[in-house]
């Protein structure tokens, strides 16, 4: 079994994915919109360009999402985080350096008493993250 985040966007998923596929250095299996499904009949022409799923592999996990259709839009990401597990104080930096570009910094990247590097941000779709390094691997 596997847990997998799915993140709902207002619209902005396929530039999220796009921005997440650089930042954490995956590969984008599929990014299919309305338009290229059934759901294409049933969904005004202007919303066809929305995304209606799309997978981000990043090593042997997945991060997920779509956008809604404004008829049923979200109120943005809250109560959550998505965590990074990451295997050196190089990746923690890079990756949290590349989420942090244009978005806000919660938790600078810093040691902790669990942690050689920690720190939490929030990127500019909304999505908080978290970056925690355990130790040097």
């Amino acid at each position: 079994m596997k847990i997998n985040p799915y993140l709902i966007f207002n619209g902005d998923c396929k530039d999220a994915f796009t921005f997440y596929a650089q930042a954490l250095q995956g590969k984008l299996e599929v990014m299919t919109t309305f338009g290229d499904t059934p759901a294409r009949d049933h969904t005004p022409a202007q919303f066809h360009s929305l995304i209606i799923h799309t997978r981000l592999e990043v090593g042997d996990q997945a991060l997920m999402g779509s956008d809604t259709t404004p008829d049923r839009a979200t109120d943005g990401f809250q109560g959550f985080s998505v965590a990074l597990q990451v295997n050196s104080i190089a990746e923690a930096e890079r990756v949290f350096a590349a989420l942090a570009a244009k978005g806000t910094i919660q938790m600078p990247l810093e040691q902790t008493f669990w942690a050689v590097r920690f720190g939490m941000l929030t990127d500019h779709f909304g999505v908080s993250w978290m970056v925690n390094c355990e130790q040097e691997g």
